[in-house]
């Protein structure tokens, strides 16, 4: 059903994205699907990375090392952005269709008031693309 599976992946907060990977590995399996990780970086340093090429080797490292875990083939994509908040959902979206995702699995939080201003990320993907979205709600 699936071939491949689209993650979009901050390396600042990994450890929140734990639950949501484990649910990727194991339909990854599922289906013998290709899983892409997917990250926008800023155009200047950050706390992750110094630049964008240092950005893309820690991405990479990182897919390389959860092709350890589940054994799926892998494969990594970094967009850089002079503002990454303001353009990461065009910046997915994007994504999609140059790595041809038929799946997106994004981890998210549980519903805010604060989304009928700002709506989620997932939820904007979810409108803005023919992939099937799938998101992950962190225990909280």
């Amino acid at each position: 059903m699936f071939n491949n599976i689209m993650v979009p992946v901050d390396l600042a907060h990994l450890e929140a994205l734990e639950p949501a990977l484990s649910v990727v590995a194991d339909l990854a399996k599922k289906y013998d699907a290709h899983i892409t990780y997917v990250g926008v970086t800023a155009n200047t340093p950050t706390s992750v990375a110094r630049t964008p090429q240092e950005y893309e080797q820690k991405l990479e490292a990182f897919a390389q090392e959860r092709h350890k875990v589940h054994g799926q083939p892998v494969s990594s994509k970094v967009y850089s952005s002079t503002d990454p908040v303001a353009n990461v959902d065009t910046l997915l979206e994007k994504a999609i269709d140059e790595v041809g995702a038929d799946l997106v699995m994004m981890a998210t939080h549980l519903p805010r008031h604060l989304d009928i201003v700002m709506p989620s990320h997932g939820g904007k993907i979810a409108t803005h693309t023919n992939a099937s979205v799938f998101l992950i709600r962190l225990a909280q």
